[in-house]
């Protein structure tokens, strides 16, 4: 699992091997360096080529040659980041009072009694890399799959670490359909600036079963500019779903490539 995103490249004796970002290579690198040199040896001997590790994909002239023409796209996890719209008019505002947050965060889900397999092994160790980094460390973090791999755990176990970290981290967890809920409530009660800047001003966001934001038109315009908002202030953001993004029917297409600029791992 953890080697197929690798593309190969042989030149000037030398082995590229390209990741499609830095975590897998330093995955890869630490669990398989050994293996692959032992590899080299043993079909090539003492012409072994020279290991080279990079972050990026095959040059274009050199997936062309070999007519592999599907993976000429951008590489799978790119961290390309669209210009944020500008700040609302509220940011230059009197100051506001101060907000109460609730993390909502489950103490008892924690890495530590994670149940970790095969299967969420490299989720996991994403997972801490966000908690010990948040904000600087794949920003954002995509989980999907089924039920039952611990996905909705390790948000918890995110916001845990967070918070263990710094005691008065603002980390809030929460569903999807609560988002939903309390927008809708924001604009019965005319309190729609109150709502942005209290999600637009956490250290973390983690959002739990993102895909039932589909067909939510309105919901999905006001998370698209928080979540500009939030990467633009470096605030760290985690969702989860039980699909890949690009398979999440009913959801705008700008939100889901938004999905995939971080870290996106099964």
């Amino acid at each position: 699992m953890w080697i197929r995103p690798l593309q190969a490249e042989l030149s000037d004796n030398t082995l590229a091997l390209y990741a499609p970002n830095r975590f897998v290579l330093d995955w890869v690198r630490d669990k398989y360096l050994n293996n692959i040199n032992g590899l080299l040896n043993d079909f090539c001997g003492t012409d072994a080529p020279l290991l080279r590790f990079e972050v990026g994909s095959k040059p274009l002239t050199q997936i062309i040659s070999q007519t592999v023409t599907a993976s000429v796209s951008a590489p799978s996890a790119p961290v390309v980041r669209a210009v944020a719209p500008s700040r609302p008019s509220w940011d230059n505002a009197a100051p506001q009072p101060e907000l109460s947050y609730r993390s909502n965060v489950n103490p008892k889900h924690t890495f530590d009694n994670f149940v970790e397999g095969k299967s969420n092994q490299l989720a996991r160790a994403a997972a801490r890399q966000v908690a010990d980094n948040p904000g600087g460390a794949y920003n954002p973090l995509f989980l999907y799959g089924g039920t039952g791999l611990g996905k909705t755990h390790l948000l918890h176990a995110v916001g845990n670490g967070i918070m263990a970290r710094k005691a008065n981290a603002k980390v809030v967890y929460m569903h999807s359909e609560r988002f939903v809920q309390d927008m809708v409530k924001a604009l019965q009660n005319n309190a729609i600036e109150e709502f942005k800047r209290y999600y637009r001003s956490v250290d973390a966001l983690l959002i739990d079963d993102i895909q039932f934001f589909a067909n939510k038109e309105r919901s999905q315009e006001e998370f698209f500019h928080t979540f500009n908002a939030l990467l633009e202030g470096n605030q760290q953001i985690i969702l989860t779903s039980d699909r890949y993004p690009k398979e999440i029917n009913g959801v705008e297409d700008r939100l889901k490539s938004r999905f995939g600029w971080g870290l996106t791992w099964q």
